[in-house]
Parts: structure tokens; sequence; C-alpha cells
């Protein structure tokens, strides 16, 4: 498996690609210390053999993944599917920014676990009167909408999506993203200590190819956020280890850490699991 910088260009595709579009969490980050790794809110884009493009959150860096889809497709209709982890602020700041949405001949499938209302209603929220020009219900692009339970198995084209639930604020879902003979786990936006979720996702993690995993704080940051729903890079290598991950990105980083943050981090974590880095914005992997 290698990694690298880089986008997707062409359709012709011969091997299944994940890419970076967005890294941190709680609000975006452009200022310049913070370059090297980036400063967009979370999404993560998984594309098949086939070049079908799976997207993760819909976090401010959902607006270049669009732009990306938009030429690459060059006119021709665009199908892609978004699977949600929850709905705060930073992981659905992005989808009014999504160019596909407004193609109509474009169709966009929407998933999330339960809110306590339905899917579709939840995202037409953030794009009504006075929040947004456009309301969520005139987009152009033909929408569907699932609602997805912890167990349930997705078909996403030759990809299978199997969301597990995460102890997080009103609650949060991971996913095991099985892509030919790879496994990629997204756990973004949790926090250890809940002994009967933490089982389920060492059970979700086991054997992952690469392992994206929320790493908000360092462990003396924590001792002061307990309770925020997100976790540390020690943690994060610890769920690596008991998976026998082969890599593991840490990811959801902290606005008030900049590159040189970053970097020390990764340091850390490296001495407990081997095989770490710091997502980045534009990080590619083959899978």
């Amino acid at each position: 498996m290698e990694a690298a910088p880089g986008v997707l260009q062409d359709s012709g595709l011969v091997q299944a690609r994940l890419k970076i579009w967005g890294v941190r969490g709680s609000t975006p980050t452009p200022q310049i210390e913070n370059l090297k790794f980036g400063g967009n809110t979370a999404c993560v884009e998984i594309r098949s053999a086939q070049n079908e493009a799976i997207i993760f959150d819909a976090g401010s860096g959902i607006r270049s993944a669009g732009q990306c889809l938009m030429q690459e497709a060059a006119g021709q209709p665009i199908d892609a599917r978004i699977f949600l982890t929850h709905f705060h602020w930073d992981h659905i700041q992005g989808l009014p920014f999504f160019a596909p949405l407004y193609g109509p001949n474009n169709h966009i499938a929407f998933f999330s676990g339960s809110t306590g209302r339905p899917l579709q209603e939840t995202l037409e929220g953030q794009m009504s009167k006075p929040y947004f020009p456009i309301d969520f219900g005139q987009v152009a692009a033909h929408r569907d909408f699932h609602q997805i339970q912890p167990g349930d198995v997705i078909q996403a084209g030759s990809i299978t999506v199997r969301p597990f639930p995460l102890n997080h604020p009103q609650g949060a879902s991971g996913y095991r993203i099985e892509c030919g003979s790879s496994v990629v786990c997204y756990i973004t936006d949790y926090e250890h200590g809940h002994p009967e979720l933490d089982a389920v996702l060492d059970e979700y993690a086991k054997g992952a190819d690469i392992l994206i995993c929320d790493a908000q704080y360092t462990p003396e940051e924590y001792e002061t956020h307990r309770g925020w729903g997100h976790s540390t890079w020690r943690n994060a290598a610890g769920v690596a280890n008991r998976a026998g991950a082969k890599q593991l990105l840490l990811f959801h980083h902290d606005p008030g850490h900049d590159d040189d943050t970053m970097r020390a981090i990764t340091t850390q974590a490296r001495e407990e699991f081997e095989n770490t880095t710091a997502a980045w914005e534009g990080f590619v992997a083959e899978l």
C-alpha cells in the first residue's frame, strides 16, 4: 500500500483510492501556520476501481471534492454517496458549497444514523432562510435519503460500508469500509471511556489497512476536555495496536494545533504505533 499527496485526475482508475479533503475539527483554520496539514474540516473520499465516489462527512473540505468531481465529469452525470457521521456544524458546513448538488442530471444519496427526526429534514435546516440564500429543496440534483442503523450493511456500488455507534454528544457513527481486499475504518468524533462502545469500536476496527481515528487532544489537554466527545493520539495508537492495523492516520485536528504541534504529536504517537501519521489535506492512498 502506497501513500502520497496527489489528486484523482482521470476516470480510468484501475485501483481504488482514498483521498482526504479535510482534516480539521471544530472549525476551519485557514492560517498560514496550518498549511502543511490543512485547515478544512472533515471530508474523506474513497473512489472505487469503477470510479464510484463515496464521501464521508461534508465539512468544508467537501467543496474541493465537489469541484474535482465536476471537473472529472466534464458535463456527464455524477452519482455520489455521502455518509455523515453526525450533524455537528464542522461535519456539514461544506454541503451547501458541494457543486454537484446543483446539477440537474446528478444523483446524490445521503446516509446517516438517527437524529431523532428525518434525515432530509435535518439537512434542510442549514439551507433555509435566513441561513442560506438557496433552499435545500430547490437544488437541482436528484437526492435520496437513507436512515441507517448499527449493524446495517450498505452496498455502495462495489464498496461495502458497515456503520457502528460512537460515544459522542448527541451520538455519531463510525464506518468500516471494505473495498476489495482492503479495509478502511473512519472513526472520528468519539470519546474513549465508554466500555460497551469502546468494545464495539475495537471489533469494527479489526484488521484495518488504514485506521482514520479521532485524536483531537493531547493526553494533557484531554484532562480539561473530558466529556467533549473527542479522544487523544495515545488512545488512537491503542486502538491501532489492538486492531492490528497497518497504518494509523490521526484525524480531527484541534483548531489550536498548528503544523509544528502536529509534527510533535506524530513523533510522540509513533513511539506507541510506528506507522502513524497525522492526516493532511491531499493525502492519497491506494487501496
